[in-house]
C-alpha cells in the first residue's frame, strides 16, 4: 500500500555504544560497522518495498554525522528520537506517523532476514486490522504495524526482554483490537544470532567484520 509510512528506528553506529552485546566478539569497531551495515540493509528493502514514506527515526540524532549520509544517499527524511525508552520513542513515533498517514511500519534495523515482501504483505494486512505484528523467534517483535494507536501498546514494557510480544498481544486484546500475526523471524543481538548471519549467506560482506581494528 502506498499510503503506508515506513519508520525506521536506527542508533548511530559509534563504536562502543552499539550493539554492546557483540563487542565481546567484534570488538567496539566491529560491532559498530556491523550496526552500519544492518541499517544500510534495512533501509535499502524497506524502499524496495514501495509502500510509501520511509523515515529514519534517529538516535541520538539526525544530525549525526554518522547517520546524515544514509539519508543523503538513500533520499529518505531523517527524525530525531524523543527522550524515553523505546516505548515512549515509539509512542511518539505513532502519534507522529498517523497523525499525517492512515497506516505505518515500525520496523528496527537488526533483522536481516525480514524482506520487502514481508512489508508489502504487512502493509496489505492492515487493510483488514487495526495492527499487523511479525513476532522475532527471542520474544520480541521485529515489526510493528497499525493504523490507529494507543498508549498501552507501548507503556511499562521490559523492552529487550523475552516477554515483548506477549504482553503486546495481551494488551491487543485488551484493545479489543483485531490484529494478524506472520511468521516469527530471528534478529541479531548476540554471538549466536552473528554466527547465525554469517552462515546464511544474507550479508556476506559481514564475513569481513571480524578483521576490523577492535575485532578479536
Amino acid at each position: 500500500m502506498s499510503d503506508t509510512r515506513i519508520v525506521v528506528f536506527a542508533r548511530a553506529p559509534v563504536p562502543g555504544a552499539t550493539k554492546t552485546r557483540l563487542i565481546p566478539l567484534l570488538g567496539p569497531a566491529g560491532a559498530a560497522e556491523l550496526q552500519r551495515l544492518l541499517i544500510e540493509r534495512t533501509l535499502a528493502t524497506a524502499i524496495r518495498a514501495s509502500s510509501g514514506t520511509v523515515e529514519l527515526w534517529c538516535e541520538p540524532t539526525a544530525h549525526h554525522p554518522l547517520l546524515t549520509d544514509f539519508l543523503r544517499r538513500h533520499g529518505v527524511d531523517g527524525v530525531t528520537q524523543c527522550d524515553g525508552d523505546l516505548g515512549a520513542r515509539m509512542h511518539h513515533a505513532a502519534i507522529a506517523s498517523l497523525a499525517s498517514a492512515p497506516h505505518v511500519l515500525f520496523i528496527g534495523t537488526d533483522c536481516p532476514a525480514l524482506t520487502a515482501d514481508d512489508l508489502r504483505a504487512a502493509a496489505e494486512a492492515l487493510t483488514a486490522n487495526d495492527a499487523v505484528l511479525i513476532p522475532a523467534e527471542d520474544g520480541g517483535y521485529v515489526l510493528l504495524g497499525l493504523n490507529r494507536w494507543d498508549a498501552q501498546l507501548f507503556m511499562d514494557i521490559e523492552w529487550g526482554g523475552n516477554q515483548v510480544l506477549s504482553v503486546t498481544r495481551a494488551r491487543l486484546a485488551a484493545l479489543e483490537w483485531r490484529w494478524h500475526e506472520f511468521p516469527a523471524l530471528w534478529d541479531v543481538d548476540r554471538p549466536e544470532d552473528y554466527a547465525r548471519l554469517r552462515a546464511s549467506g544474507l550479508m556476506p560482506e559481514v564475513a569481513q567484520i571480524i578483521a576490523l581494528p577492535g575485532g578479536v
